[in-house]
């Protein structure tokens, strides 16, 4: 009978304590949990609701374009990433701005960032959205070469021209592969760099190498400064110009565009 008694007793301690411990957090159906966080726009159950995005990172076309000369007016944006394509540095950029603003740093262009972007800059004009394309010995060069820096490769003429902003700064004689091994023709940016590269696939240096698209790069050849246009390469744009190439090295920089094309 004794034990009985004790157990209710302590029974009783444990009840009043936990009702206590309840009373004193002041418990109730309106109490905030104390880990609630807020979020900048209206919560529907447990996922916020963000504005509908007008263009975000993957978006394309002129629209984007008008975007980006609007944050090139700004400083921004580079020049060179004025391209139709919300990529990368578009984002960055669109943050950016938000974050200047004190909107909420959503990294797309809603319609309240539009509309901020509007009221600070002006209409772009056509020659802030399309940059006149160089002119080289009175021959347009690419037109992708127009904005930012390019390595401008014109397999026509056989030359390299290094464009920064739509300015020739540069100028190289190059080769390319042979027809079983022909160098790629497109849009491209450097992907690396390797000042003292040595191919593993042909054991042969190439110095000064700019990898552009796989295995193929803009690099100095020995052979081709040698034996000139009687030989190929095996894809790479050769350069023959050795301390032409050195400069060159060190002024472009991973990311940097370059355009192989025919005139």
């Amino acid at each position: 009978m004794r034990g009985l008694l004790i157990r209710k007793l302590l029974s009783g301690l444990v009840a009043g304590g936990a009702v206590a411990a309840l009373l004193s957090t002041g418990t109730s159906a309106t109490a905030a949990p104390q880990d609630l966080k807020t979020v900048p726009f209206e919560v529907s159950g447990e996922l916020p609701i963000y504005p509908k995005a007008l263009w975000k990172n993957g978006s394309s076309g002129t629209n984007v374009r008008k975007v980006e000369a609007r944050l090139v007016q700004l400083k921004l944006l580079e020049k060179r990433y004025l391209d139709n394509e919300f990529g990368t540095m578009t984002r960055s950029a669109v943050k950016k701005f938000q974050k200047s603003k004190g909107i909420p740093q959503l990294g797309y262009v809603d319609q309240n960032t539009w509309d901020q972007l509007a009221k600070v800059t002006h209409e772009p004009t056509q020659t802030e959205l399309y940059p006149p394309v160089p002119v080289v010995n009175g021959k347009k060069l690419d037109a992708r070469c127009a904005t930012g820096v390019a390595l401008c490769i014109d397999k026509s003429t056989r030359k390299l021209r290094y464009v920064v902003d739509g300015v020739v700064k540069m100028q190289l004689d190059v080769r390319f592969g042979a027809v079983k091994t022909a160098t790629r023709e497109g849009s491209f940016t450097v992907g690396w760099k390797s000042r003292n590269h040595v191919s593993k696939l042909y054991d042969s240096k190439m110095p000064y190498a700019m990898f552009f698209s796989g295995g193929q790069a803009v690099h100095y050849s020995s052979d081709f400064a040698a034996r000139g246009y009687n030989g190929a390469s095996h894809g790479c744009v050769n350069v023959r110009d050795l301390a032409k190439i050195k400069i060159l090295f060190d002024q472009i920089h991973v990311g940097d565009k370059v355009i192989v094309y025919r005139s």
